[in-house]
């Protein structure tokens, strides 16, 4: 019986490992916990374990760099605008005589920062949210999910826009700004999640001993969720460094001399057919290949999370 029972319960998520004896004489089949599960089926995924590599060597890049190869990305020298890569500037200069590897490993500080920090709030707000609505069902989730309807229904990209005209020009105040109007998506997953997770066992049992909606929430639902909030996690990066660029490529990014990977696209889109090749792709390419790897991730961990997608 050891072997068409070993693949039923590997499937399931469980809190500690524990081993199955196999036919008389045969050996003993381990059993790995879920996470344990989740892990090795995350390593087994090489686009992602690269993904994982890209975003820690940006992470350093971004960071460590700019202690290592320190450049002046604070005052204008217009001596030396525009210079083509070699010698001093390995990638050359931009308009303002910034060294542009600097410029970038600066961009790429932005980016990062403000792609955590708003996936932070807005998984935050998302997962709160998501988890009361599903826990209270009725009327107050019908209340909490049309407000989440209405402001799905308003173009994300308007309203950052929009706001960004007066309270951009800071880290925290576009992190905010991003963070704020992107926690709708998780609400609505995380929502889905506990309406599954409402009808187990272990809440009934949380119910009868009397503990408290607020207990239920935050001791039972979302711990219990929490596969879901790290897959999402992953995308809202991603999904923040893309609006950070188009909010930069649109003028409406960090102040002077601040800059993120977008501010730079938009101040060199009217030196790319001057033969500036310099000031566009090797940024460009930095954000594309961030991106990319960031979502590899979080496919990956979605896969991993998933028992119906887990390979056997």
């Amino acid at each position: 019986m050891a072997e068409p029972i070993a693949p039923l319960i590997e499937g399931l998520v469980e809190p500690v490992g524990f081993t199955i004896a196999g036919p008389e004489g045969g050996e003993v089949q381990t059993i790995s916990s879920g996470w344990k599960l989740a892990v090795r089926e995350f390593l087994d995924n090489k686009l992602a374990v690269a993904g994982l590599v890209v975003i820690l060597f940006f992470i350093l890049f971004c960071f460590v760099g700019p202690l290592i190869d320190p450049t002046n990305q604070t005052l204008v020298n217009p001596l030396t605008t525009d210079v083509a890569p070699g010698g001093a500037h390995l990638l050359g200069t931009d308009e303002h005589g910034f060294d542009e590897f600097g410029r970038i490993m600066l961009g790429g500080q932005t980016a990062l920062e403000i792609g955590f920090f708003a996936a932070a709030i807005a998984t935050v707000i998302g997962t709160l949210w998501g988890a009361i609505a599903g826990l209270a069902s009725g009327l107050v989730d019908g209340i909490m999910m049309r407000i989440v309807d209405v402001l799905l229904s308003i173009p994300l990209l308007f309203v950052v826009l929009v706001l960004a005209t007066k309270y951009s020009g800071t880290v925290i105040n576009l992190s905010l700004l991003i963070g704020l109007f992107s926690w709708l998506i998780p609400s609505r997953l995380v929502r889905g999640e506990v309406l599954t997770l409402r009808t187990r066992d272990f809440v009934s049992a949380a119910r009868v001993m009397g503990a408290t909606r607020r207990r239920i929430v935050l001791r039972h639902l979302i711990p219990n969720a929490m596969s879901v909030v790290i897959v999402n996690i992953t995308f809202q990066v991603a999904d923040s460094v893309l609006i950070l660029a188009y909010i930069g490529f649109l003028g409406f990014g960090l102040q002077f001399p601040g800059t993120s990977w977008g501010d730079m696209l938009g101040g060199a889109q009217n030196y790319v057919t001057e033969g500036y090749w310099w000031l566009v792709y090797p940024v460009g390419g930095c954000l594309v290949v961030l991106v990319l790897a960031t979502n590899l991730v979080g496919d990956a961990l979605r896969d991993a999370f998933d028992v119906r997608l887990r390979r056997r």
